[in-house]
């Protein structure tokens, strides 16, 4: 068992491991970090090498009462506050996490094995971003003057819904945190999340970093598993509002629980996302482009990840080439090496699931695998779960390589003749996160961008999610927006109508 030095580092500090056994075994509560009430903990790996280093807070029911309490008590007063000074305190917390970048960054690539430079650095400055975002919309909480009577004045007020509960999952937790916990702030809700077992401490960091701006009990985390913490956060009576980022058949359950105590809930439930490319594309414009969209430095563990691309026939060939070159050239290694472009899976369970796909699809008979990149020579690493990036030709679509989500570095890519042709076969899919279009055709590609099912489409370009641009899927990639103020106005807080007859 790890012990837990006290305090953790009030300054920024590079020693990961040391601050990732300083934040061990704890919740955060009321302002301050909370032991769990059962005295269980659970161990935290380093997925680059498997040496534990740390232990989580195993939350249930328990801690959750408590959390949801504190954050019962504090929402009357955190409401009453000006919108705009809510914002100005949301915006602060971002200003004192850009202190602390390197820190997080360090962080959240050991305990989740993403590279340092390509993107645990940019998930740690994104989080700031959001923060500074949201809290600069404070003054847009507005309602409407709605016409009805000479006599009578109608208007419609924004409010808040009380206390949040947020699920989050391991692949970039700290933005999809802060997707969450910002606009539920400056709304005027306070927020009770729970982490992903699988990566408990950076979040844990942010929300004792943002505790040291906010009122005790405004924003408080929970770590634990699904079963014993989650499913009571969101069935808990005093929770108005369920948010939540994870796989379809989590999804499911936590909308027939919120459904239960009819309370309001958005999900981001994953995608398989599709890429088109034609052939009259700026060639290495959109081969780069195929690279960042399939999220490879990330080992494809993104729901926007690029895991279907249809390439025109008269280029697909040396589209594939390309692809695979640029991905060879892509180093494996060290996490926190700055010289290391791909890291690892996040655990031995996305692991097996993972290699499970590409061995099924190795034996699909018509398929050529092309495995990319090569493992690291250190041989510190041997334990690590580093997976080749693998490039699939000639499945056909019924494949569960096409059709499921495999959270890994693995995508397809198919030839088309016709954009018809390649509209039906993007859209044969049960999920609608996200696609692009890859064309100097505009008109291709603003008739292909309205057509296809999803909730964000890119042309010759497939960012991944930015502040103020909305966010969510259609089918079963959700319900619900993310990331805009659209977000924070329809989806955290509600809408009432005030009348006054004054004759």
């Amino acid at each position: 068992m790890l012990d837990r030095p006290h305090p953790t580092p009030k300054d920024p500090t590079l020693d990961e491991r040391a601050l990732a056994k300083a934040l061990s075994g704890m919740h955060f509560i009321g302002g301050g970090f909370v032991p769990p009430r059962s005295g269980k903990r659970f161990a935290v790996h380093n997925p680059a090498t498997g040496e534990q280093v740390a232990e989580a807070a195993e939350g249930d029911a328990a801690d959750v009462d408590a959390a949801v309490a504190n954050a019962a008590t504090a929402q009357k007063a955190w409401a009453a506050m000006p919108a705009r000074k809510r914002g100005a305190a949301v915006a602060s917390c971002g200003a004192l996490l850009r202190e602390h970048v390197e820190e997080l960054a360090r962080l959240i690539a050991l305990e989740t094995g993403k590279a340092l430079r390509t993107e645990s650095r940019v998930e740690a400055n994104t989080v700031a971003d959001i923060l500074e975002f949201f809290g600069g919309l404070g003054s847009e909480l507005k309602g409407e003057s709605v016409p009805f009577a000479p006599n009578v004045l109608s208007v419609t007020v924004r409010e808040p819904l009380g206390v949040v509960g947020a699920i989050i999952p391991w692949n970039v937790p700290m933005l999809l945190m802060a997707l969450k916990v910002a606009p539920a702030l400056v709304a005027g809700n306070t927020v009770v999340v729970k982490s992903a077992e699988e990566a408990p401490l950076a979040v844990l960091r942010v929300c004792e970093l943002m505790n040291r701006v906010l009122p005790p009990g405004c924003f408080n985390i929970l770590s634990g598993y699904g079963p014993e913490c989650g499913a009571p956060l969101v069935s808990h009576q005093k929770v108005r509002k369920v948010t939540f980022t994870g796989s379809v058949e989590v999804g499911r359950i936590v909308a027939k629980a919120a459904a239960e105590k009819i309370v309001p809930v958005t999900l981001e439930l994953g995608g398989k996302s599709p890429m088109i490319v034609f052939a009259d594309c700026d060639f290495e414009k959109t081969v780069a482009g195929a690279i960042t969209s399939m999220r490879f430095t990330r080992q494809g563990q993104s729901c926007t990840a690029a895991s279907r691309i249809y390439v025109e026939r008269p280029i697909v060939e040396n589209f594939v080439d390309a692809m695979a070159a640029k991905v060879d050239a892509m180093v494996m290694g060290d996490p926190l090496d700055e010289k290391t472009d791909i890291g690892t899976i996040i655990s031995h369970g996305q692991y097996d699931k993972v290699r499970g796909f590409i061995e099924e699809g190795r034996a699909t008979k018509g398929a050529t695998a092309r495995a990319c990149s090569r493992m690291p020579d250190d041989p510190a690493l041997k334990k690590g779960l580093f997976i080749q990036p693998v490039i699939f030709t000639g499945l056909q679509n019924a494949s569960r390589l096409v059709q499921e989500e495999i959270f890994g570095p693995v995508t397809c890519v198919f030839p088309f003749d016709d954009p018809q042709s390649v509209l039906a076969a993007a859209n044969d899919s049960e999920y609608g996160l996200a696609a692009s279009v890859w064309t100097n055709n505009l008109r291709v590609g603003l008739e292909l961008a309205h057509r296809l099912e999803a909730g964000l489409v890119q042309v010759n370009q497939n960012l991944v999610v930015q502040a103020n641009l909305s966010y969510g899927g259609v089918k079963s990639s959700g319900l619900g927006k993310e990331a805009s103020l659209e977000a924070m106005l329809e989806h955290f807080m509600h809408k009432k109508t005030i009348m006054v007859n004054y004759q």
